[in-house]
């Protein structure tokens, strides 16, 4: 998601709850960026940290960002994970730790940058990352509380989409299918499950699961002026895996 608002020539905050990686991965963009760009300036990207479920730390977090900042117009919400489990097994309090991440993280941090458009009268786009998740059940692993944080994200974009609209901040939801990332190949269901990749991959129609890179495009799209008209909508960008 940097990588792609870099790419298009934007400053970029990045909040991770894991600042050192963070700081690591924006010195590479910043370099690959150099390399591409010689003769350009490099964006201004700095790191932050914050648990997103803790509403005091992404308050901190946004006026910490606006000390390095003049001003926020874009938003892209990525943090989230996933558990494989029964549902009539899953403990109380790891519901709480995902809806905790997956759902509230992104309503304060929507929130808490809607706050500061609507102060600075300026117009904005928020990317809300969703996933496939949040309109079909996938198969066969078990997943029930992550597939309705997911679909929980699918609506809360669609609503403030329209709460937010006359404010002239957009809001849209990116829904990316099975993905290709270095969480994703080490989660202990693939592990467990070795055959599982070539069956999701079977399911398909591309016959592959999509690389990170692929995402960036319709990060671009959404977070520019090419979009101006399209809020509240979800855009699946999952290889045709839920047409079929």
């Amino acid at each position: 998601m940097s990588r792609s608002l870099v790419f298009s020539g934007a400053d970029v905050a990045i909040v991770d709850l894991q600042k050192d990686e963070a700081a690591e991965r924006a010195i590479e963009i910043a370099t690959e960026f150099h390399q591409l760009h010689p003769n350009r300036s490099v964006p201004n990207i700095t790191t932050h940290y914050a648990d997103v479920s803790d509403k005091s730390q992404v308050d901190e977090s946004i006026r910490e960002i606006l000390t390095k900042h003049e001003r926020v117009t874009n938003l892209v919400t990525c943090a989230g994970f996933c558990e494989n489990c029964d549902a009539i097994d899953f403990p109380p309090e790891r519901i709480k730790r995902m809806l905790g991440v997956n759902l509230e993280g992104t309503y304060y941090y929507a929130t808490g940058v809607a706050r500061h458009m609507m102060e600075q009268k300026t117009s904005g786009s928020m990317i809300f990352i969703g996933s496939i998740s949040g309109s079909i059940v996938n198969v066969p692993q078990p997943q029930a509380m992550y597939n309705a944080s997911k679909a929980a994200i699918r609506h809360l974009a669609a609503s403030l989409a329209v709460e937010w609209a006359r404010k002239g901040i957009r809001v849209n939801c990116l829904s990316p299918g099975y993905m290709i990332t270095e969480i994703a190949m080490k989660a202990k269901i693939l592990v467990d499950n070795p055959g599982l990749k070539a069956e999701w991959e079977s399911k398909i129609p591309l016959g592959r699961m999509g690389p990170p890179e692929e995402l960036m495009g319709t990060v671009a799209f959404l977070s520019s002026d090419a979009s101006s008209y399209i809020t509240g909508q979800e855009i699946k960008v999952d290889g045709g895996y839920t047409v079929c």
